[in-house]
């Protein structure tokens, strides 16, 4: 089993973020990797047990379900229902926390999950590197903090 973990501090109050990140739906709107996403079924974006369908930039389809979801925990967990690269038992924890000396937000992206034999080290840096910390930078453009 792979274990990631990333995190990094934005310079912006954790409201602000939560509102950005809670949005089960909203990924396309800031992550570089996401041309297009929909939640099945009509149903809320926040509703746990949600499942969003998602295009990649280049052409790929995944779907991934909301597991939990707590707003007074600034935290939600999902997993991925389907997708071309093989992440098998997908599950991704996203957690915000204040930063209290100053107005700023920790957020950690952490996830679990099995890969073909040989490769848990490409995989691992594809989730590392080309979705977290992308997400992070993407996240911190979309919010005007580059440089913090």
């Amino acid at each position: 089993m792979v274990k990631i973990i990333r995190s990094t501090i934005l310079d912006a109050p954790l409201d602000a973020v939560w509102d950005v990140l809670r949005d089960f739906n909203g990924h396309d709107r800031w992550h570089p990797a996401i041309a297009t996403s929909q939640i099945e079924r009509g149903q809320p974006s926040d509703k746990v047990g949600c499942v969003r369908r998602f295009k990649l930039e280049d052409g790929a389809e995944l779907r991934e379900q909301l597991l939990t979801l707590s707003d007074l925990e600034t935290t939600f967990s999902y997993c991925l229902l389907e997708t071309p690269v093989p992440l098998l038992n997908y599950v991704a924890h996203i957690r915000l926390m204040p930063v209290t000396d100053r107005d700023a937000t920790f957020w950690e992206w952490e996830s679990r999950f099995d890969t073909p034999k040989g490769r848990e080290a490409e995989l691992g840096e594809l989730v590392g590197e080309g979705i977290y910390q992308a997400g992070f930078d993407a996240v911190r453009a979309s919010m005007g903090l580059e440089g913090t």
